[in-house]
């Protein structure tokens, strides 16, 4: 089944002029409002807005009423997003307050607020065009921090076009249903304990590395899937899973990179940790089945491509060893 799925890889390919813009904002990235708690009523509001055709996405945060807000400065586009920042004075507090995004309604994406109601009592609460408002409430629940979390993950994991374009090769290069399942446990286990340790402080490696190694792992598998299955190398065929293993770690350590941006909340680490590489393995399996069912689909509707699978496979690899190679070479310059 694995070999029906390949002309997928196909459309990659001809989206490939495309792909090195995901990593640049567009209107499905997500908006993000942090509140951090600076004592004696005051709180440092950092308000992040995408980008949409080279202007503000039409998202506005307002603050609990009682909160008297000092005129935030125009915001600034950094590549990527539009930011700005001010002082808020809340006398009463946040809690019991309702912190609302206007304008979110109208839109396709999500924003993620993480607030302090207290110095160190760090929350997340993520809102959507279904629900653009909330009530601060006097403690989030283990409920509430378990379901914030998990969604946390499982938008990032399908918002993250080199690791989906990972899992992608690896299903295209094994053939054998066995070894495809060791291979993606192995990738499961191994982001699963990098994402714990660097989360937690026990392992650190700064991003621009991380982030290269991940694009120079998807350029090893597409050079893999650019051989004819005898040329291959003999790990990467006879055990898969050891290479899904070592390239799991560097992928945790993506993961963890934004879990340290969101934030863990103080008392609910384990739970947050665990509900957020939930999220990520329900969005992978989720990609994983949708790929599958497109595969199946496509046969069923055009059986001829199938007769030219070698020809597919090749154009296909050499389309991910492309945009796999230019993410390599933009993030090095990031350096």
């Amino acid at each position: 089944m694995i070999r029906l799925l390949r002309f997928l890889v196909l459309l990659i390919g001809l989206g490939a002029g495309l792909w090195p813009t995901l990593g640049q904002a567009h209107a499905l990235d997500p908006g993000y409002l942090q509140l951090s708690a600076m004592g004696e009523g005051r709180w440092r509001v950092t308000w992040r807005v995408p980008d949409v055709s080279g202007r503000p996405m039409p998202i506005a945060a307002r603050l609990p009423e009682g909160c008297a807000d000092t005129e935030p400065p125009p915001p600034a586009f950094d590549d990527r997003a539009w930011t700005t920042g001010w002082i808020a004075r809340c006398p009463g507090g946040l809690t019991g307050g309702t912190i609302t995004i206007e304008g979110l309604d109208r839109t396709g994406t999500d924003t993620l607020v993480r607030y302090e109601p207290e110095p160190g009592d760090i929350r997340t609460h993520r809102l959507t065009a279904s629900e653009i408002a909330f009530t601060v409430p006097a403690r989030a629940g283990r409920g509430e921090v378990a379901a914030s979390y998990v969604a946390l993950g499982f938008t990032h994991i399908l918002e993250g076009a080199d690791h989906l374009l990972f899992v992608f090769a690896l299903l295209l290069l094994i053939s054998d249903w066995r070894r495809l399942f060791w291979a993606i446990t192995a990738f499961t286990v191994a982001h699963s304990l990098t994402l714990a340790a660097a989360s937690l402080g026990i392992l650190s490696v700064p991003p621009p590395p991380v982030e290269t190694v991940i694009a120079l792992s998807i350029v090893f598998l597409a050079y893999e899937l650019s051989l004819p299955p005898g040329a291959r190398d003999q790990v990467a065929v006879r055990f898969p899973w050891v290479v899904s293993f070592g390239f799991g770690l560097i992928h945790g350590l993506g993961f963890a990179g934004a879990l340290r941006e969101i934030g863990l909340p103080e008392g609910d680490i384990p739970l947050a940790l665990l509900s957020f590489n939930i999220g990520v393995e329900l969005g992978q399996i989720a990609f994983v089945l949708v790929v599958m069912a497109g595969g199946l689909v496509l046969r069923a509707l055009v059986p001829a491509l199938w007769r030219h699978g070698a020809a597919l496979t090749r154009g296909a690899s050499y389309a991910i060893g492309s945009v796999a190679a230019f993410w390599v070479l933009d993030r090095l310059s990031g350096f």
